[in-house]
């Protein structure tokens, strides 16, 4: 029994460790450290940063009294020891692979500090370059919240209801599709599932921002990472952990924390020329100066060597390399906070240039879900008791799930009226379903769907009567054919509530052109368009003139287009910016678009853009502070004006200051 005990423990531990190694977390959440460990372990080269400055402050008081020199010396050792080592061997891999990066620099300059007897300012160097880099590495930790806070999240096994009803926990990689779990009140749900028994309601606020539960029930999805609130319940497993809400959502922001603006990957390349370049002039410098300067020595505080060490530090491109990335970083993860996921950093730099945006009519702008306004005769007259007709076209549409069959089964249902029985139905996919039905003892041949489809099973007089009311009033009109008897159901796609706002603040307070591209009839976008005060509408596009339309105007003005992700994907693909509107649970809607929208929301759009706009100034205000700290640092440096102290505060100070600048991205808005 034991000898069990112990083999599912090792299984549950391997799981664990695989899984861990396979994250990429940091060691400090390892799941093998106690919580006193983790704590220690927690932010642990920023505490000892923080340790050794103050061996610094204690170092340089004891200098100043010459019998304590000695233990001044002895904390200098300690310094180097605890902050340099780290810096040390980074910069030894970095030129064990021919790179020369601020490492290497900040390495070169602190060691070198001891040879011209400066060691105290290689060791305010060293503590200053440890605390700044503790600092970058917290401010990106801070950056990537939202990844870090949904890996934590993702639960590592599930509870797999077996044939025989028994639970076994099972790691989550290894169930399979149609396999059955069982998720208690309180527990995330590992996978995405259908529900197959129990009813409950979901808090999904870390994954779309919605932050009401949604109420779920039987034969309704559940996303993956979504915690249950309430009761308890059965899923039947729908995509594996791969595949899963969760695991794309995950997936999609690491890519957009590795996809490089243009910017940033120019740094990149300019860094370690750059860096080689310092190395090179430094080296120049220290040994050009007293041969182009005859009073000028080698050693001592005003000596060549020193000068060229403060240059060395000065003109380190630390702070310009951190400027870009930190930037990015800091608004891709705080814009998945608000359920925005971006294609990486040169999806910001596109939308920041974005002149125009066009939208899709039905399902973006609309709510989607039609509404039966009213049912007539063919002739216009309106039907004293529409009893028969609705329980028919009921009748028909009872089993379809196109958005008019759904509004027309509202509309009988919101009055009371069942369906009448119905035998030998035909669907026509498209178009419409007719067979036979039959009310009060009798029977008739019946057909609904669309008015062409209709048409083409009457007389020409009909057909006539019926190509009249195509487009009328702009409203979406369906018909019902009952023996000879033609009726027609008006329809209507109502606006999201907060479409007009958001366009207006796109026109108004961001200068966009906006324009509206729909398949729908002319009427029916005519009066959308009236509504919302767009630029220009063009509707019965085809999908060849809509991709044309986009084409074309992502040529001439940056055209940004938002749509479904679904019928959608040629045009968001053609465009300057795609954007995919509440549809990260479409494979093709997220790898076709460069946003995706995880919350149905359109003022997510509006702040959107604000976020590209503010990370482009912010991008320029950083890159502009580190050239002025470069610029007006290290010339004066070379010519002694600046101590090689002061020098390195300047530099770790302008590095600080970068990254504190970035990350007023993460604000919500």
């Amino acid at each position: 029994m034991s000898k069990i005990i112990s083999q599912k423990i090792s299984e549950k531990n391997e799981n664990l460790l695989t899984d861990f190694l396979e994250s990429g977390h940091s060691h400090t959440v390892s799941p093998f450290l106690t919580l006193d460990s983790r704590k220690w372990a927690k932010h642990l080269s920023l505490k000892i940063s923080i340790f050794s400055l103050a061996l610094l402050v204690l170092a340089i008081g004891f200098s100043f009294i010459e019998r304590l020199s000695p233990i001044s010396a002895f904390f200098q050792v300690i310094i180097f020891f605890l902050a340099g080592t780290p810096a040390l061997i980074e910069a030894l891999e970095k030129v064990k692979k021919m790179k020369v990066s601020i490492d290497v620099l900040m390495v070169l300059a602190a060691f070198l500090s001891i040879f011209i007897h400066s060691s105290l300012e290689g060791a305010l160097l060293l503590v200053l370059f440890s605390i700044s880099h503790s600092l970058e590495h917290f401010v990106s930790h801070k950056a990537r919240s939202t990844l870090n806070r949904l890996n934590k999240m993702v639960p590592s096994v599930a509870q797999v209801i077996s044939s025989t009803g028994k639970i076994i926990e099972r790691s989550v990689k290894d169930v399979r599709v149609n396999e059955l779990i069982w998720v208690r009140a309180g527990e995330i749900l590992p996978l995405d599932g259908r529900v197959v028994e129990g009813t409950s309601s979901l808090n999904v606020a870390h994954l779309t921002g919605e932050h009401a539960p949604i109420p779920i029930s039987e034969g309704e999805e559940a996303p993956s990472g979504a915690v249950n609130v309430e009761g308890t319940l059965k899923l039947s497993v729908i995509r594996t952990g791969a595949q899963s809400t969760i695991s794309r959502i995950i997936q999609l922001i690491c890519d957009a924390n590795k996809a490089k603006p243009k910017l940033q990957s120019w740094f990149d390349r300019f860094g370690q020329k750059y860096s080689l370049f310092v190395i090179l002039s430094s080296f120049f410098f220290a040994i050009a100066l007293p041969l182009l300067i005859p009073s000028l020595g080698y050693f001592g505080p005003s000596g060549s060597i020193y000068r060229a060490l403060a240059y060395l530090i000065a003109a380190s491109p630390c702070a310009l390399i951190i400027a870009v990335p930190i930037a990015y970083v800091s608004a891709i993860n705080s814009s998945a906070k608000l359920g925005i996921i971006l294609k990486g950093g040169i999806t910001l730099d596109a939308l920041a240039k974005v002149k125009s945006i066009a939208f899709d009519k039905t399902g973006t702008l609309t709510s989607g879900e039609l509404e039966c306004l009213s049912v007539q005769h063919l002739d216009g007259s309106k039907i004293n008791d529409a009893t028969k007709v609705l329980s028919i076209a009921r009748g028909l549409e009872q089993h379809a799930l196109h958005p008019v069959a759904q509004a027309l089964i509202h509309y009988a249902d919101y009055r009371g009226i069942s369906p009448c029985q119905v035998s030998d139905c035909r669907a026509i996919p498209g178009h419409g379903i007719q067979g036979t039905a039959e009310y009060e003892g009798l029977k008739y041949e019946v057909a609904v769907g669309s008015i062409n489809y209709v048409a083409s099973l009457s007389s020409e007089r009909a057909k006539l009567a019926l190509n009249a009311y195509k487009n009328e009033l702009g409203h979406l009109i369906a018909a019902l054919k009952i023996d000879d008897e033609i009726y027609l159901f008006q329809f209507v796609d109502h606006l999201r509530p907060d479409a007009q706002n958001v366009l207006k603040q796109l026109k108004e307070e961001l200068g966009l052109k906006t324009y509206i591209l729909s398949g729908d009839n002319d009427l029916s976008v005519k009066r959308i368009a009236s509504n919302l005060n767009v630029n220009q509408y063009f509707g019965q596009l085809k999908p060849a003139d809509k991709l044309k339309l986009v084409e074309q105007y992502s040529q001439e003005e940056n055209l940004a287009m938002v749509g479904d992700g679904i019928n959608d994907t040629p045009a968001l693909a053609r465009a300057s910016v795609g954007i995919s509107l509440g549809n990260v649970g479409s494979h093709m809607g997220s790898e076709i678009s460069d946003v995706v929208l995880i919350k149905n929301d359109l003022s997510l759009i509006y702040k959107l853009f604000l976020k590209a706009k503010k990370t482009l100034s912010i991008v320029k205000q950083n890159v502009f502070l580190a050239a002025i700290i470069i610029v007006f640092i290290s010339i004066p440096a070379l010519f002694g004006w600046i101590p090689l102290w002061l020098a390195v505060v300047f530099h770790e100070g302008g590095t600080v200051l970068v990254g504190l600048n970035s990350l007023r991205l993460l604000k919500n808005k």
